[in-house]
């Protein structure tokens, strides 16, 4: 991996990261040789597609349908909750008070009220990848990001067609940025944020404040690459290798990257949130929603966060309270942002978590797992918004109208990346070809 040393920050971001968090470019984290790869491939079959993406906000333990998008007013206090619903600029669209900047830009969003088939497990896998992790193909099922570096590769060949920016958390699983399966390695995610245990090949005498010091870089570069070659790995490596190692050291994604770059304007709208992981789950960093728009804007297919812990088993309503204001900033920023700079018909938008939680609130005001619902936002990717798909019971218990499995949800956004789930399929290790979705179309009401 090679690291650009960045001098220590008294003034970190608004979130307590620093720069020097976003810097850890290459290596395992960006899957080994996956542009050298990418790049032979891209070349072969002469790919020339449009730029568009998705970006996927996963809420880790599962957001509670009943106080977020599925509010119901009628149903006795133990099920209705302590939080009422609030009129958006939708006639005949209510969301929970909690999300009021959410309703003043509801015709720029979709509402998911009846997700069906969740596993009930608490992991973000089947968000990533449409899928049970149950009967898995040979090498496992690939998550959209993978898919997506694979049939498209890079849009821009000096950033990677696949971020993962979920922190660290207790319970890794939820912290998953999407796996790349029987696709290998070679389309895992570049993971800024991580790569513990990996070594550095460090720029010596380079740091982040001389980056734009042409003549430094160019030096330590020389003197990077005679160290290296001493041992024959330069003239190891063909066209695409080294066009892959230029990227390894170019600007743009460090610059998308770095938050200074951005219109402090803009980094206020997302607003301050606390960089603290919540109990095993993660933090709430305001910056990802940022960072993902820039990401996107530089390059990236697909850019996935995870934001905050969401099962709360007990205190459910103060949870709410503290979690769902900060949610809405952020993703409402975003969307906005989006809007602002002429992208909303190229970026989708997707949020959601594992599963739904229980209408009956428990003894300790908590909300339990309850698989049998589920719910979600989508925005933008050029999609009909300012309506809702399906409905559930009076108590939200379960789907009674247009159920939506999740296959249906990832044919979408593959629909709107331009990939046929009709025609395009993948070989698993064994040879077989397997399609993106099973038995799913997009969902017609939206595309």
């Amino acid at each position: 991996m090679l690291t650009i040393q960045g001098q220590p920050q008294r003034h970190p971001f608004c979130d307590g990261l620093t720069r020097r968090n976003f810097l850890k470019i290459g290596g395992l984290a960006m899957g080994g040789l996956t542009l050298p790869q990418v790049l032979r491939a891209e070349a072969a079959a002469g790919i020339a597609k449009s730029h568009k993406s998705v970006i996927m906000i996963f809420l880790p333990g599962g957001p509670p349908h009943l106080d977020f998008l599925d509010l119901k007013s009628d149903a006795p206090a133990e099920i209705r909750g302590e939080l009422s619903p609030i009129k958006t600029n939708v006639a005949g669209i209510e969301i929970s008070e909690m999300l009021p900047r959410l309703a003043r830009i509801m015709d720029k969003l979709v509402v998911l009220r009846s997700i069906t088939g969740a596993t009930g497990d608490h992991y973000a896998f089947q968000c990533q990848t449409g899928r049970s992790h149950r009967q898995q193909p040979a090498g496992g099922w690939p998550s959209i990001g993978s898919v997506v570096s694979k049939f498209q590769g890079p849009a821009d060949p000096s950033v990677p067609p696949f971020v993962g920016l979920a922190p660290p958390m207790g319970h890794m699983p939820w912290a998953d940025p999407g796996q790349p399966g029987f696709l290998g390695i070679a389309n895992a995610a570049f993971q800024p944020g991580q790569g513990a245990g990996m070594n550095d090949l460090v720029l010596q005498g380079v740091s982040l404040d001389r980056l734009r010091d042409r003549r430094a870089l160019l030096s330590g570069l020389d003197r990077f690459r005679r160290d290296i070659d001493s041992s024959g790995t330069m003239a190891g490596m063909d066209a695409f290798e080294q066009q892959a190692f230029g990227v390894l050291t170019s600007s743009k994604l460090v610059e998308a990257l770095d938050l200074s770059k951005e219109d402090p304007r803009v980094v206020a709208r997302y607003g301050q949130g606390d960089p603290q992981n919540r109990d095993d789950g993660g933090p709430k960093l305001m910056s990802h929603f940022l960072l993902a728009r820039r990401l996107v804007e530089a390059g990236a297919r697909v850019v996935t966060c995870a934001f905050s812990r969401w099962d709360w088993h007990s205190q459910n309503f103060q949870a709410c309270r503290q979690d769902m204001p900060l949610l809405d900033q952020g993703v409402s920023a975003l969307v906005e942002d989006l809007y602002e700079r002429g992208l909303d018909q190229d970026v989708s938008v997707i949020v959601w978590g594992e599963f739904g939680r229980t209408p009956q609130i428990n003894k300790n005001a908590g909300r339990d797992h309850w698989p049998q619902v589920n719910c979600g936002l989508l925005a933008g990717g050029g999609m009909r918004t300012g309506q809702v798909i399906g409905a559930t019971n009076r108590y939200g218990e379960f789907v009674t109208q247009r159920p939506v499995t999740f296959g249906e949800v990832f044919a979408t956004l593959y629909h709107n990346l331009g990939i046929d789930v009709n025609t395009a399929t993948l070989h698993d290790l064994t040879g077989r070809p397997q399609y993106l979705v099973d038995h799913a179309q997009p969902i017609h009401e939206l595309v």
